[in-house]
């Protein structure tokens, strides 16, 4: 676990590691997609708290039912690349962490099938076979994500400096800036005028020649 070769790789989920909003997904389920997408789209531009934001999109998700879920899943596709820039990162003897501020109910069944070693996201409360519309326990925002990798990098014995994030919304800028490399990838303008470096393409090969 020494071994100075060693990095860790930290990606948000949604936009990023995979290709969907996920909360939109499961707010098209309840019939209110509009509503939800446009507070996903302020939230991710920093224009309103995420915490808040996040409580307020849940609401809307009380009665959906659980099964709804699984339709869920089996709409989320990963982002172009990620798979390879997993391989990539395990080849070099690095760690792949996704933190998100999306759920676990979702990320338990993507992350493993992707190959992620370690994950983190919120989770939904459920009463019965529905969504309450509350969030289950503390809320993964940008402090959660920034302590998260902070955490992992720490467990691994991997230096700060040997730590990549890569994110698209302002909620992952206190991780990209506590990172070794914080990649705008994805991203909104303000995240892409604060990162180190910017993706172009919605490709994540792209971050392959970026490994430490």
């Amino acid at each position: 676990m020494s071994d100075p070769t060693r990095f860790l790789v930290v990606l948000d989920a949604d936009s990023t590691l995979i290709r969907n909003e996920v909360i939109e997904l499961i707010a098209e389920e309840a019939g209110r997609g509009p509503e939800v997408a446009a507070a996903t789209e302020a939230a991710m531009r920093g224009e309103v708290d995420f915490a808040t934001s996040l409580r307020a999109r849940v609401e809307t998700l009380a009665g959906v039912p659980v099964v709804a879920l699984e339709r869920v899943r089996g709409r989320v596709e990963p982002t172009p690349g990620a798979a390879e820039l997993i391989a990539a990162v395990h080849e070099r003897g690095g760690v792949v962490g996704v933190v998100s501020g999306g759920f676990h109910e979702i990320l338990d069944d993507i992350a493993p099938a992707l190959g992620v070693d370690l994950w983190r996201a919120n989770r939904l409360a459920v009463s019965g076979d529905a969504l309450t519309g509350q969030v289950s326990g503390p809320i993964v925002d940008a402090e959660g994500k920034a302590a998260t990798l902070a955490a992992w990098a720490e467990d691994h014995g991997i230096p700060r400096a040997r730590t990549v994030a890569i994110g698209d919304g302002a909620n992952d800028l206190v991780m990209m800036s506590l990172a070794g490399l914080g990649l705008a990838f994805n991203a909104k303008p303000l995240v892409r005028a604060e990162a180190d470096l910017v993706i172009g393409p919605v490709d994540l090969r792209e971050v392959i020649p970026l490994l430490p």
